[in-house]
């Protein structure tokens, strides 16, 4: 079954295509025991080509950008202070989240056969949604953590003490875990006799849920309740937070002050902004939505996590000096 001949050009669907070329769907299900990633197989071979080589950068370069950032985050010291302290998660979920879906979208891309297993799609589907749902939550949680800086800085040490915020981690964790798992079951225990093609680049949730011959009504109520306890609530906390920030910045007399605030806070919303937007649009839409599942996840599985290093790790003059000293100390060292 050689899937990469597919054209753009070609106005029959793909799982007609792939029909035609097995002499029926009843040999992929005996070919496959579990799901086919058609992923970009309808594109020309040339195409899937220059794919590869972009997602291959992306990837080095979100590893490489985000264990730098944690690695600096970790041992220096003076960073030792709860903004960073969550800072740190927050380059530890971008790197997992992307290699829960990159690697094996680099080898379907080169690749003849697509195929994944069962229990490794139900794998790969959880640590996405895990990895996802907490950096919503985590993004609410540093907006909390900018609120009593600028709205209560004198309680600060106090509200953010280190002991909270490790609770507050653990905390968000666990919820998230148990959540993801919970959902992931009630997924899973839905029949697929529709299809095994997914059409998509992973096992992705609304992508999986189409596949089902069953109705997944309360699937849909599950997913929107998870959605709102891990998305919107969060989202509600920034709102909120960002409300009283402006408020109390505005009352600021010090010019150097307000730009200072707004400096801090301008790298976190655009995080906020971008991965809120792409997360939101890709697992609140319906089942007829016409918007390509795979173009909104490209966003968020590839191009935001090598962007965030930039966006609000290196943009920070505490992140770059402690760069700048270990670089430093480097090559006076050779």
């Amino acid at each position: 079954m050689v899937l990469s001949d597919i054209t753009s050009s070609q106005a029959m669907d793909r799982t007609e295509w792939i029909k035609q070329k097995t002499n029926g769907i009843g040999k992929i299900k005996t070919f496959v025991t579990g799901f086919i990633l058609l992923g970009f197989s309808d594109l020309p071979p040339e195409l899937q080509q220059c794919l590869f080589v972009l997602f291959l950068l992306l990837y080095i370069l979100t590893l490489m950008g985000n264990l730098l950032v944690f690695t600096i985050l970790t041992i220096d010291p003076v960073l030792h202070i709860p903004m960073y302290f969550f800072l740190r998660n927050l380059s530890f979920l971008e790197t997992f989240l992307t290699m829960a879906t990159a690697p094996k979208t680099l080898v379907d891309l080169m690749a003849e056969h697509r195929g994944i297993s069962f229990p490794g799609c139900a794998l790969q589907m959880y640590f996405v949604l895990l990895f996802g749902s907490e950096e919503c939550v985590l993004l609410g949680i540093m907006a909390y953590d900018r609120y009593v800086a600028i709205c209560n800085p004198l309680r600060y040490s106090i509200v953010m003490s280190n002991k909270r915020c490790v609770y507050m981690a653990v905390g968000s964790w666990i919820m998230c875990v148990v959540l993801q798992f919970g959902q992931i079951t009630f997924i899973f225990s839905l029949p697929f006799c529709r299809s095994k093609l997914i059409h998509h680049f992973f096992c992705d949730l609304p992508a999986i849920l189409r596949l089902s011959c069953t109705d997944t009504y309360f699937n849909d109520v599950i997913r929107l309740t998870i959605t709102l306890v891990l998305g919107l609530i969060p989202f509600l906390a920034i709102l909120f937070s960002y409300i009283s920030i402006i408020s109390t910045v505005l009352r600021m007399n010090s010019r150097e002050g307000r730009s200072k605030a707004f400096s801090t806070c301008a790298s976190h919303l655009t995080v906020v902004i971008l991965f809120y937007g792409t997360a939101l649009m890709a697992y609140l839409q319906s089942h007829a939505s016409t918007v390509d599942d795979r173009i909104v996840s490209m966003f968020y599985c590839f191009i935001l996590p090598p962007l965030n290093p930039v966006i609000y790790s290196l943009r920070s003059k505490e992140v770059k000096g402690a760069l700048r000293k270990r670089i430093l100390g480097k090559i006076q060292f050779l």
